[in-house]
């Protein structure tokens, strides 16, 4: 296997701040979790997911899948997204067999090596976590989203093997009486994370791209 790896967040890995014109998220350290006041909603993990793509070098050979979302739950105050938390686990990490195409490699070797200690090591930490730290209103002119229809900037704590950074990046976020979507899509650097498999030395030895393209679609019922 020689490719890269996922994240959410989830999920899900930046070592620097992304610029205010960028898609990647701005990354900064750990900060006070947002308070969960007003309506409770959970989140419906059958209806939830959680998808990755990363590529070699120059965006060659792109790998792509999905990890299960476990559990999490929002907050909605005034009509508004005020708090929440997200589990999946990467222990569930799927590579799409479509994804991988070139004769002799398998889907399932991938998935094997990004669930082993030079990415993930699920077998001591079988589970990210995203806790919301603030959200924002969002404006297009100040930030690039990959997703169309961005209404507002959600930050928050990431959680992966040991490490946790903060991260900001646009969501279209839809509140209803009984039900909260939130969908968005974004670019995290994996070596902030301390996932460094094929990122050491100079840039032009780098065999797999630091990036990761995180996205999710998220629906929570109210309690």
């Amino acid at each position: 296997m020689k490719t890269i790896i996922p994240a959410f967040a989830l999920v899900l890995l930046l070592a620097a701040c992304g610029g205010s014109t960028s898609d990647q998220a701005k990354t900064e350290e750990k900060q006070e979790a947002a308070a969960a006041t007003g309506s409770s909603y959970s989140i419906d993990t059958t209806a939830s997911q959680v998808t990755w793509q990363g590529t070699h070098k120059g965006g060659l050979a792109p790998r792509f899948g999905n990890i299960k979302v476990t559990g999490g739950s929002l907050s909605v105050e005034n009509g508004t997204v005020a708090a929440g938390d997200l589990e999946v686990s990467l222990a569930s990490l799927q590579v799409d067999p479509k994804s991988v195409t070139e004769e002799g490699k398998k889907h399932t070797d991938l998935e094997g090596h990004l669930k082993s200690a030079d990415f993930f090591d699920v077998a001591k930490h079988p589970a990210a976590k995203f806790v919301i730290t603030a959200v924002a209103p969002y404006d297009s002119t100040k930030q690039k989203s990959l997703l169309p229809g961005a209404t507002n900037l959600v930050s928050g704590n990431l959680t992966l093997k040991d490490s946790t950074l903060n991260i900001t990046f646009p969501a279209q976020l839809t509140v209803a009486e009984n039900e909260v979507t939130a969908k968005a899509k974004f670019t995290i650097d994996r070596s902030a994370w301390g996932i460094n498999y094929k990122t050491e030395g100079s840039p032009e030895n780098w065999a797999i791209s630091k990036d990761v393209e995180i996205g999710f679609d998220l629906k929570a019922v109210k309690k």
